[in-house]
């Protein structure tokens, strides 16, 4: 079936039989695909049966879908035409993981971070409604994106609309951990409540059949829903209340019942959620078992589901989980807040340590923060522990509710610069430039995993805001002979030569290490700084660096606009006149997919493409 399938008219000709084995075959494509290149699992495989019966009841691309974070759309991919490019998947210059508007029409909106599916498809239906177009607009959210409070926002105001609109929350109990908090209760309520959805259509159908009577009181049973759902349903109909259409919840790997009801859905005018049940890595006995290690996972083997390939050393983010551990061990005021991804962010051993001092808050970055500045005022020390490019998400909170009132929050900013085969969404090259921005926050970036330790004690010293960024992956464990104390604002030297001073913060210092061996083989004297602190700079240090050097590097993994290399240029201009300064950074741009070392490479940053661009500005000082 899937060899036959090249497109959304396929699967509208196919029996449904031959739907339930196409099925099948998508989940063994998948299993087989990712299984080389690595990719979101276990959501797509969950997502099979429900991507097929939006196929058959929509006519795609005409009308339009949204995929909600993004990473279940694997199966919209295949259907759409896009089969043949999971050969590359993920990769650079290949077929991005998530929904991406330049890769295909069938892709009306790139997503790649929660909760925000609902908002966009009310404003397409704004949109179509306004330019008297004529569509059908379906926004899918689920793994845990209802947690999030910008999808209320969104309910709240697609309530009162009276026009069709289609929202289906694909509910499978899990974000990327197990969902938390009162939705998921209530959620829980409404899977037992299948009994009210027989005995509708029990009622319905008999009464149907009834003559001269049957269909008005068909008609009236049918207007009394609400009142019967309030008798029936536990836990109260918030949907229907807000003046959205609840209907479900639905098998979601029954492609029969999920066409019904989706065609059903069609015909209303305003607002339909339809509740459908999945089962996270479904058909994969491994991902079912075990569907948080399977959200995203590298290259594995298929037969026993286990990763191909061994880490050369700790990860930073375990380096992270050991040190917090023992930190909250010495001081009992420490807790620690996550935004659904305890595992993710290093912070499970943590919650099996100390359950009571743990906060695991969904995937709700604004309110994670706001409630660790409540804890901190309180009399609390808690640490946010978040990747790079979901804390953006929480810049106003940080600004207003932490950093105005200098409260004592630390911020373990994992997955700081490239991520790669993620790609746009997901690169963390913009925090040194947001959090550099605000006011009482300090920004470290570590050189190694034993500095990492140190600057993350030193943070919970320090009593007010604080920040330490590190990059995914195997913490670097060189230059371990360089153990200055940490003291605030204050670099620190490791190579003191003349010439040639390369002043480079977190992931780049190693990279400037392999730099400077390059440039002494040429021959070119050089200096070497971990720069530590991105705010405060040791401006210190760059006077000190001034009096011996004619050309001063700086290093950073951060986009040019507001980072480190900026903050040095500016001041340099302004007090060093003499002193030529060269940003080496990534571009102001958004970054796309790929592997890190590719990323590095064609982005010009890796030791190599460095000693290009310093040779040349050598060359230029000989002229001047």
């Amino acid at each position: 079936m899937l060899d036959r399938t090249e497109g959304p008219l396929d699967i509208k000709n196919m029996s449904e039989d031959e739907l339930n084995v196409l099925a099948g075959e998508i989940r063994r494509f998948l299993v087989e695909k990712i299984s080389k290149c690595g990719g979101h699992l276990a959501s797509n495989l969950g997502a099979v049966e429900l991507t097929i019966a939006l196929f058959r009841a929509f006519d795609f691309p005409k009308d339009k879908v949204i995929w909600d974070v993004g990473h279940q759309s694997y199966t919209h991919k295949i259907l759409s035409g896009r089969k043949d490019a999971f050969e590359g998947l993920r990769q650079y210059g290949g077929m991005s993981g998530f929904p991406k508007r330049k890769e295909s029409p069938y892709d009306v909106f790139d997503t790649g971070h929660s909760s925000t599916s609902i908002s966009a498809g009310l404003g397409l239906v704004q949109a179509r409604d306004l330019t008297g177009e004529d569509y059908k607009v379906v926004s899918v959210i689920g793994d845990g994106a209802l947690t999030g409070g910008m999808a209320y926002e969104a309910l709240n105001n697609a309530g009162d609309r009276k026009t069709n609109f289609i929202i289906i929350l694909n509910d499978n109990t899990m974000s990327i951990a197990p969902n938390v908090g009162g939705m998921s209760t209530y959620l829980n309520d409404l899977r037992a409540a299948e009994g009210y959805n027989r005995l509708k259509r029990s009622v319905s159908d008999r009464l149907e059949t009834m003559p001269v009577v049957g269909k008005p009181v068909a008609g009236a049973l049918i207007r009394a829903k609400s009142f019967l759902k309030q008798i029936v349903v536990p836990g109260g109909m918030l949907f229907e209340d807000m003046g959205i259409t609840y209907l479900g919840p639905v098998d979601g790997h029954d492609i029969k019942k999920l066409t019904k009801i989706l065609e059903e859905a069609k015909t209303i005018q305003r607002t339909v959620l339809i509740h459908v049940i999945t089962k996270k890595g479904k058909g994969y006995a491994p991902a079912e078992a075990n569907p948080e290690a399977f959200h995203g996972i590298g290259k594995f083997d298929v037969a026993t589901g286990k990763p191909l390939g061994t880490p050369k050393g700790p990860s930073y983010t375990k380096v992270f989980s050991e040190e917090i551990v023992k930190i909250a061990a010495e001081d009992p005021t420490v807790v620690a807040v996550t935004a659904a991804m305890p595992d993710g962010t290093g912070l499970k051993d943590f919650s099996k340590k100390y359950p009571d001092r743990f906060f695991d808050v969904g995937i709700a970055e604004q309110h994670a923060v706001t409630s660790a500045a409540g804890m901190a005022a309180g009399g609390l020390h808690p640490v946010v522990a978040v990747y790079s490019s979901f804390l953006q998400r929480a810049y106003d909170q940080i600004l207003i509710d932490v950093c105005l009132q200098n409260l004592p929050v630390v911020f373990a900013v994992d997955r700081a610069g490239l991520v790669g085969a993620d790609g746009e969404t997901h690169q963390g090259i913009f925090d040194l430039t947001y959090l550099s921005s605000i006011p009482n926050m300090t920004v470290m970036a570590p050189k190694n995993a034993d500095e990492l330790r140190k600057m993350l004690r030193f943070a919970f010293s320090m009593k007010a805001p604080a920040a330490v960024r590190y990059p995914r992956g195997v913490a670097y464990d060189g230059l371990t002979e360089f153990d200055a104390p940490i003291e605030y604002g204050k670099a620190e030297m490791l190579f003191e030569e003349s010439g040639v001073a390369l002043l480079a913060v977190g992931s780049m210092v190693s990279t400037a290490e392999h730099l400077r061996t390059k440039l002494k083989m040429r021959g070119i004297p050089c200096t070497l700084v971990n720069g530590r602190f991105v705010k405060p700079v040791d401006f210190d240090m760059v006077e000190h660096l001034a009096a011996g050097h004619r050309l001063l590097i700086t290093l950073e993994e951060n986009v040019a606009r507001g980072g480190f290399g900026e903050q040095v240029t500016d001041y340099a201009e302004k007090h060093c006149p003499k002193l030529r300064v060269m940003n080496i950074t990534l571009p102001d741009a958004y970054v796309e997919h790929g592997d890190v070392t590719i990323l590095r490479n064609a982005l010009g940053i890796d030791s190599d493409a460095c000693l290009e661009k310093i040779e040349e500005a050598l060359e230029n000082l000989h002229f001047e």
